[in-house]
């Protein structure tokens, strides 16, 4: 009993509140979005708002359980789930069913769960198992290696066997804890030129593209002369990765993405116009968020989504709703509780005294910063329709435990930080 006292005396209950105030307002936009006239009320189980609402309910319940656990069995177990997590993300296209192109789902007769949503935990907690070792050190690119390989493996999974591409980017999240621990930062230089290689040769051909490398690499060998030559021969060995990166971006693209994911690049970079195919989603969004103004229409009073015209309308895309029925003033509300709520798992991992913690509380930081800007992004047509929920908005419950198991954890290694201190 006493022990059980102490978490309670010892969590951090101002991001239990943020939790739950991101929680139950998305509930409420969750029925907003799947309103209709003839809807019951909102507190029916047959109904989205209703699955919603056992979804939360039973996330607190695994959230107490979890904090119930001894903060120990997190990093002892570690490499255990992550061997675990692999096997069924192996698995999981074997057994699931076709969704829009993506094998990612398994049923379990009236519920769906989508395991890509609990990898992300897992892969945090082996990541900080192995950089929470006491001799471990960003010194070099070798140092590198190993938890590259640990993002890696499940993010390729979903991606080439799954063909879950919105799932598999959130992994790129891991990157910023590289760059905070100690990554060079010519690493995260690396990613924007890979970045806009991509775009080249998508947008163009390869040709815009391997002039960039050949300018780029060769101001690096030109400024690098007279240094050591292990380094020209390593900026050569980039050089020829790079220019293999820039044909298998063709190839990639091609071949990998599906069609649909295709033209959503492509509408969204100006190759097409298809406002009634697949720019039909981001255009019908921002006439909802624009047709709410300043103070928005009312709750269960927006016409886009009463009437359905927006896709997906409680879960990718349920900041339009927010938008429509809430205006200006709610989506602004939503972005700053948002920017508090990342803002204060960032104090948290600051305040962490090992590394284990620190680097997993990081992470998931760092996870929920990618979804809220991804989500947004696509959902104002900055960036492509990838299939990202909006965390503890988006209707689901593969999306809601992913996201709460991620959070209570965190929160059950700070408690154990103060019991330390007693």
């Amino acid at each position: 009993m006493s022990r059980n006292g102490s978490i309670l005396t010892n969590i951090d209950w101002v991001t239990i509140l943020l939790f739950l105030a991101l929680a139950l307002f998305g509930w409420i936009n969750i029925y907003g979005a799947s309103y209709t006239y003839d809807s019951t009320g909102i507190f029916d189980f047959s109904t989205r708002a209703g699955k919603q609402f056992v979804w939360i309910v039973s996330a607190v319940a695994m959230g107490i359980i979890v904090l119930l656990i001894d903060h120990k069995t997190y990093d002892i177990m570690a490499y255990f789930l992550y061997a675990i997590m692999l096997g069924i993300l192996i698995i999981t296209p074997f057994f699931a069913h076709n969704v829009k192109g993506s094998y990612s789902w398994l049923s379990f007769g009236p519920v769906s769960l989508q395991p890509a949503e609990f990898a992300k935990c897992i892969t945090a907690l082996a990541l900080a198992k192995y950089m929470g070792r006491y001799e471990y050190k960003v010194r070099s690119w070798r140092d590198l290696v190993m938890p590259f390989a640990i993002i890696g493996v499940p993010m390729l999974i979903i991606m080439l066997l799954q063909r879950e591409t919105g799932s598999a980017l959130v992994f790129a999240a891991f990157l910023l804890v590289f760059y905070r621990q100690g990554m060079t930062g010519w690493v995260l230089l690396a990613g924007v030129l890979a970045a806009i290689v991509f775009l080249l040769v998508i947008r163009f051909s390869i040709w815009p593209a391997l002039v960039l490398l050949v300018i780029v690499f060769g101001l690096l060998i030109w400024r690098t002369w007279k240094i050591k030559r292990y380094y020209k021969w390593l900026l050569i060995l980039g050089f020829v990765v790079s220019v293999g990166y820039a044909f298998a971006c063709n190839f990639a693209f091609t071949k990998v993405l599906q069609p649909h994911q295709r033209t959503r690049i492509e509408v969204l970079l100006g190759m097409k116009d298809d406002p009634s195919g697949a720019g039909y989603n981001v255009t019908q969004a921002k006439i909802a968020i624009g047709s709410g103004q300043f103070l928005g229409k009312g709750w269960l009073q927006g016409t886009q989504s009463q009437l359905k015209y927006v896709p997906e309308q409680d879960t990718d895309f349920i900041f339009c709703t927010v938008g429509e029925e809430w205006g200006f003033v709610g989506t602004t509300g939503v972005l700053l509780l948002y920017l508090i709520f990342i803002l204060r798992l960032i104090k948290i991992a600051e305040r962490q005294r090992d590394t284990f913690s620190q680097i997993y509380c990081y992470s998931v930081a760092c996870i929920f910063l990618i979804h809220l800007t991804i989500n947004i992004g696509m959902v104002l047509g900055l960036l492509p329709v990838i299939g990202i929920p909006l965390p503890f908005f988006s209707y689901g419950g593969s999306s809601m435990w992913g996201f709460s198991l991620l959070l209570f954890i965190l929160l059950r290694l700070d408690a154990a930080r103060v019991e330390k201190l007693h």
